[in-house]
């Protein structure tokens, strides 16, 4: 059986159903697994429709949490944005393609800052009203609404917690 049809086949969660807590968080972790897939291909939607052809999803989100920042690929990692290979990898190539400066940092010259160009910036702007578009759809489509959307951010960030303290506590 399919993830999608385990999905559209769970049964309501009944309190004290241990089983169905089970089957619903395995549920709910292959939608947030799938939700960040579907958020790339929405944004290489987007750039195929306005031409972007030089950076992938991937690294126009490394642009769009950069933001007006100043950071280093250490600070990326301890954010919990970006793996080690995948950040500076990515870094490298927006780097080499005029979407960020970088400079060593004058105090450990091991450390490289980097921020947004003006490309850069062009870029986390198409992104941002990209995810404005949306929020508004959300909310015209009645999708979700405010209320909606603060409860599901308060349980996300919940686990979050959670799992940040499974691994610095267990182990």
């Amino acid at each position: 059986m399919s993830v999608h049809t385990r999905l559209e086949n769970t049964p309501q969660l009944e309190t004290g159903d241990r089983t169905g807590f089970i089957s619903s968080y395995l549920d709910t972790l292959a939608l947030v697994e799938r939700l960040h897939r579907l958020l790339l291909d929405v944004i290489k939607d987007e750039f195929e429709r306005v031409g972007v052809l030089e950076i992938n999803a991937v690294q126009a989100l490394l642009l769009f949490n950069i933001g007006d920042h100043e950071v280093t690929a250490g600070e990326l990692k301890t954010r919990g944005y970006y793996q080690g290979s995948n950040v500076s990898y990515n870094l490298k190539k927006l780097v080499e393609a005029g979407y960020m400066h970088h400079q060593r940092c004058a105090i450990d010259r091991r450390s490289v800052r980097v921020r947004l160009t003006d490309k850069g910036r062009d870029i986390r702007n198409l992104i941002a009203a990209l995810f404005e578009r949306h929020a508004d759809g959300l909310q015209a489509k009645g999708v979700l609404g405010p209320d909606g959307i603060v409860e599901i951010t308060s349980a996300l960030r919940r686990v979050e917690r959670y799992w940040t303290d499974q691994i610095r506590y267990i182990y």
